[in-house]
């Protein structure tokens, strides 16, 4: 398997049709209560329905700045059509597709043009592009913002772009999204790197009024694994990445280093887990086990995308666990030994991928006075106004404060975080007014 054409398709427009008209429209809506972002569902299915593409976007954007993004992945099984009242009978309305289909619908046709409004309420700095970057640009720039967002990577996306393989996440799909947010006005500064190229302190010199940090999580998490120092070892964001930029035809296929042939463990059992097994299966090779500690009911990641990694031919071992790693030649391991329901199993494998989560990277924090963070290097915020770190005009959300744990949580967080910004920057400017037209008080002996 070395094909990441997209595997989910797209419904035609009659399908959409018929499939938006199953919907019951229910007036108490359990799968608005189910969307950690509180998309008003079954009004703009309505509209689709009765053919109203452009209402129905119209309605998306008030809520996401990435629909056909939460189209594709979002866990639809876990929020909007897992709480939907025909769930009970197994019937439950396909609303990711839906939300796709309309999205990629007015994107062809060009049905939507939003007004842009005047760029006079403050300036803000974004750092990073990813799910709550985005998400904060989008909304800022519609509240009269002008954003400007600093990027590290040679293409804005973040993990959107270099951690969710093609096949389920289209590169074009992703650059589609950043484009209309573009179309908002916003700046993009790509390979540009805060804390080393400049710093927060440069930004607030520049006259950013306040500045969100949304780094995500950079660093791999490793386990005191012997051996997992060999190069055959791999941790999977990096693995993503590189795969990613190899389908962009930016790196060798050598660099990927998995090749075809090659038998491959990955540690974990999360999306990201999922993701690397069924990458390393299209990379070319033969056999892909995920090795997770506890049973399938305690995996992290979504049933539908273990089932389709199951129908690929991805292995799954529970409640088992690498204890030794033994080098080879090169990048590639001779075996490694597994415990499996406590039985020690010696089996040859030619690379390791870990995919045990991560943490932040320490580039801002180090470089900037007064952000602090917990013992795991979280950025610490506060509630009023509402992600603001200890620094003032400093606001982080996202994967950086250890709150979401997906892209559409991520946004959720970032949207709170966007209002907590207007209500900080509009604060201060009131104040500055205030000061700038008070009239000094006469002494009382004049």
């Amino acid at each position: 398997m070395n094909d990441f054409k997209e595997v989910s398709e797209s419904y035609t427009l009659p399908e959409a049709i018929r499939e938006a008209q199953r919907c019951l429209h229910c007036k108490v809506p359990q799968c608005k209560k189910g969307c950690p972002i509180s998309n008003d569902i079954p009004d703009w299915i309505a509209e689709l329905a009765k053919g109203n593409f452009g209402n129905a976007m119209s309605i998306i954007n008030a809520r996401s700045n990435l629909p056909a993004v939460c189209g594709r992945v979002c866990g639809h099984e876990r929020q909007c059509e897992g709480n939907c009242v025909l769930n009970k009978k197994g019937a439950h309305i396909n609303i990711g597709k839906l939300e796709r289909f309309v999205a990629d619908f007015d994107s062809s046709a060009g049905l939507t043009h939003e007004t842009i409004p005047e760029k006079s309420r403050g300036r803000v700095a974004v750092i990073g592009s990813g799910p709550a970057g985005l998400t904060i640009a989008g909304d800022l720039s519609r509240l009269g913002f002008a954003v400007e967002i600093f990027e590290m990577e040679p293409e804005p996306g973040g993990v959107l772009m270099y951690g969710i393989p093609e096949y389920r996440l289209p590169k074009e799909v992703v650059r589609r999204e950043i484009k209309k947010i573009e179309n908002l006005g916003v700046v993009f500064h790509l390979n540009s790197t805060v804390g080393e190229d400049l710093t927060v302190d440069n930004l607030f010199a520049e006259g950013f009024d306040a500045i969100f940090m949304g780094t995500g999580t950079g660093v791999p998490r490793r386990l005191n694994i012997p051996g997992n120092n060999h190069p055959g070892v791999r941790q999977a964001i990096r693995f993503l990445r590189r795969v990613s930029l190899y389908e962009s035809g930016l790196i060798d296929r050598k660099e990927v280093v998995i090749g075809t042939g090659d038998k491959v463990a990955v540690i974990g059992c999360g999306n990201t887990a999922i993701d690397a097994a069924r990458s390393a299966l299209r990379m070319g090779a033969s056999e892909v086990y995920v090795v997770y500690h506890r049973t399938i009911d305690e995996m992290s990641a979504l049933r539908a995308e273990y089932d389709d990694a199951v129908a690929e031919g991805v292995k799954f071992l529970w409640n088992s666990s690498i204890t030794n790693i033994v080098g080879g030649e090169g990048y590639k391991l001779k075996e490694v030994t597994i415990d499996i329901d406590g039985t020690p199993t010696v089996m040859p494998m030619d690379n390791v991928i870990m995919a045990v989560g991560s943490v932040p990277a320490a580039r801002i924090v180090s470089t900037t006075k007064g952000i602090d963070v917990d013992d795991k290097g979280y950025v610490l915020t506060r509630e009023v106004p509402y992600g603001m770190t200890t620094r003032q005009g400093v606001f982080a959300g996202g994967d950086v404060t250890k709150r979401p744990a997906t892209v559409v949580h991520a946004m959720q967080d970032a949207k709170r975080v966007a209002e907590g910004i207007a209500q900080y920057v509009d604060a201060v400017k009131l104040m500055e007014s205030i000061n700038l037209t008070a009239t000094p008080a006469k002494p009382e002996n004049a």
